[in-house]
């Protein structure tokens, strides 16, 4: 019997900015990942955002910035005058690919295969993008309110001049957005699984011990200060920080390195530090959860220097409401499932767009984002469009 004739990988049609209003998502998403932009060089694959929105009749804004040492392109659009303004949020900015070799499919060729688009950036989150971009300007100009997009090239870096100077521009121009909805990937199995609602803060810490050095045969002239720093480790994570709330998980501490950078077995060290990070629910403030780690601390009696780290991010929820309610309805219209309202998982730019706008998210399946072989189904890039014009028609219906 002869068996059937491979299937030979294709390369996704260009997307021409020609007809905006014909734009097939997955041969957006493809030209996207042939785009090379891990962060901070995403000017190139913001160009071609910008080219799009600007054949669908959008006032686009190119906006640098380049407080962290080096420039970061950004791009804020919008099309329509007056409110209610409804936001897609997002970013083009990619991970390194890592060892191109242990690719199946060239990272950056935006190749599709069987039915599954490849490529870094697939899933998280150029994917969205331009499932957004195709139900956007399908859906063209509302009658009344405005469409708008904030798209940043620094979202996987240290996000110092990305969406948070964005966020800035737009408060000092006086550009108000109502409502925001961000395309991180935000399914663990299936499109439809889960929606995010909110996300935990993080804070980090340094926890140092000093001692006073010398040698193992000679403890007395010595002061190690390992077993204090154990012991202070011990009252950080002895009890839970809380036992969660309605809609988020328990607050968690974890201590993530214990260095005295000794390599030899002869000698007391100097000195011992500690390194935590903390994920924390509603329960606290950056605030009040620093004065409940200083008061375990304290509890053990010991002298120590703790140094917390900047960066750190306030826990927030978008509350149940008309807006949640009309994303989840509108992903149960395509998808027959109920998304689930979440806040797992670590930080997004929502973080910075939830101080002006009732912020959430919703993208792709997110298993294979970050890593070798990074894809997509076709098919859930061409639900998240239906998904995405659906939630356009519903907020306009809805809030204009």
């Amino acid at each position: 019997m002869t068996g059937a004739a491979p299937v030979k990988p294709q390369t996704a049609p260009s997307a021409s900015p020609a007809s905006p209003a014909t734009l097939d998502p997955v041969a957006l998403a493809a030209e996207l990942i042939r785009a090379p932009s891990v962060t901070p060089h995403a000017a190139d694959a913001l160009e071609l955002v910008a080219r799009w929105l600007k054949a669908g009749g959008y006032r686009v804004e190119r906006l640098t910035f380049e407080t962290g040492g080096v420039p970061i392109a950004n791009l804020y659009a919008r099309i329509g005058e007056t409110g209610p303004n409804l936001c897609f949020a997002g970013h083009v900015d990619v991970v390194p690919e890592g060892d191109a070799a242990q690719w199946h499919h060239a990272p950056f060729a935006g190749t599709v295969e069987n039915g599954v688009l490849h490529g870094r950036g697939a899933v998280d989150m150029k994917g969205a993008v331009a499932a957004f971009l195709s139900a956007a300007l399908a859906f063209g100009r509302p009658a009344k309110g405005s469409l708008s997009f904030l798209i940043t090239g620094d979202e996987e870096g240290p996000a110092l001049d990305g969406t948070v100077k964005v966020v800035e521009w737009l408060k000092e121009r006086g550009e108000v957005i109502d409502h925001c909805l961000l395309g991180e990937p935000t399914n663990p199995d299936a499109l439809g699984d889960a929606f995010k609602v909110g996300r935990r803060g993080s804070l980090s810490g340094v926890l140092t011990v000093k001692g006073v050095q010398g040698h193992v045969a000679y403890p007395h002239l010595a002061d190690n200060p390992i077993p204090r720093l154990l012991k202070l480790i011990g009252e950080l994570t002895a009890a839970p920080l809380d036992h969660g709330s309605d809609f988020f998980p328990p607050s968690n501490l974890e201590v993530v390195s214990v260095d005295v950078g000794n390599p030899v077995f002869n000698l007391i060290p100097a000195q011992a530090t500690a390194r935590f990070n903390v994920r924390f629910n509603d329960h606290f403030s950056l605030a009040t959860l620093k004065s409940e780690i200083i008061r375990r601390i304290d509890g053990a009696g010991l002298t120590y220097d703790l140094e917390f780290q900047t960066g750190a991010s306030q826990s927030f929820l978008t509350a149940p409401g008309p807006f949640t309610e009309l994303v989840a309805g509108a992903v149960e219209e395509v998808t027959g499932r109920r998304p689930v309202p979440s806040t797992s998982g670590g930080t997004s730019d929502a973080r910075f767009i939830k101080d002006i706008c009732p912020v959430v998210e919703f993208g792709l399946v997110g298993r294979t984002m970050h890593k070798v072989d990074e894809a997509t189904p076709v098919a859930d890039i061409q639900a998240l469009t239906a998904i995405y014009g659906r939630i356009i028609i519903r907020y306009f219906a809805t809030f204009a």
